[in-house]
């Protein structure tokens, strides 16, 4: 068996154990359908890890919001965010191929490593990308290898030459897009679940988890930057109301139905009123 077979091999069964899922298991989603899954599980005190959708598969609450986390680590510049108090999924266990895509596929000397970065047509990943000479990301700017390692197939790339591990996309993305990872250090930007507190843990979604570098537009698979459509709201218990009779109801707080127009101009003839009747200032300066 030649070396090609042996590495043909070696990805067939990465990608059978990958697989492996029992029906009982099968994953949900946290954010983006194929980039934020988990797989439901019973936690130590019997809570489960998380409730899917049945009907589109998405995690519909937590058990522990914190379950399979891992520190999200130090950006730049420091702040709260790198105290420990800031989580996030690590997604490279979740990626089959990642182990043995630098050793059977990109291995340094088959096929051989890249000369430069401009665009050429893809043997692979078609699946990812149909047409890599139109490239989405970037509108024609960029290239596969302004993101991938050139000689790291299994890592990413900075600005510098030095590799991002793919647990940590947030760094890759800065490099073009700095006002949206300074939006989403400050909490302004993205999603993140746990504590209320200003300083309490927090579990970051990173850039993929709701974004599909390969697929910005809405194109035919449709998964590029949409909006998530949100959940119908859980259905009541057989006799309960719903709250709609509470609305726009007034409950005793003075004035809770009036346009705030007509407030202001009724504090303004009491205060006119008031200085008509000798409390030392003259209404007139009220006008």
């Amino acid at each position: 068996m030649n070396r090609y077979a042996l590495n043909a091999l070696a990805v067939t069964l990465v990608c059978l154990a990958a697989s492996a899922v029992s029906a009982e298991d099968k994953p949900c989603f946290e954010s983006r359908k194929g980039a934020s899954e988990v797989t439901p599980h019973k936690l130590p005190n019997g809570v489960p890890s998380v409730k899917c959708s049945p009907t589109t598969g998405a995690v519909l609450w937590w058990g522990d919001p914190y379950d399979g986390t891992m520190p999200m680590g130090e950006m730049s510049p420091p702040g709260d965010y790198s105290k420990g108090q800031a989580v996030v999924k690590p997604r490279e266990d979740k990626l089959g191929l990642l182990p043995v895509c630098g050793v059977a596929c990109h291995n340094g000397s088959f096929p051989p490593p890249p000369k430069d970065k401009y665009p050429r047509p893809l043997a692979m990943h078609q699946d990812i990308v149909p047409d890599a000479l139109k490239l989405q990301h970037g509108r024609g700017a960029i290239w596969c290898l302004d993101c991938h390692h050139p000689t790291q197939r299994n890592k990413l790339i900075d600005n510098f030459g030095d590799s991002i591990g793919f647990n940590e996309p947030q760094k890759l993305c800065g490099k073009c897009h700095g006002p949206i990872l300074r939006d989403w250090r400050d909490g302004i930007h993205g999603k993140r679940t746990g504590e209320w507190a200003s300083d309490g843990k927090k579990r970051w979604y990173v850039c993929t988890e709701c974004h599909n570098p390969h697929d910005v537009q809405q194109g035919a698979r449709n998964s590029g930057f949409a909006q998530i459509e949100p959940e119908p709201a859980p259905a009541l218990p057989k006799g309960l109301k719903n709250a709609d009779h509470e609305r726009h109801k007034d409950h005793g707080t003075p004035h809770a139905g009036t346009p705030l127009l007509e407030r202001l101009t009724s504090w303004l003839q009491h205060l006119r009123k008031r200085g008509a009747t000798g409390t030392g200032r003259d209404a007139s300066t009220l006008q």
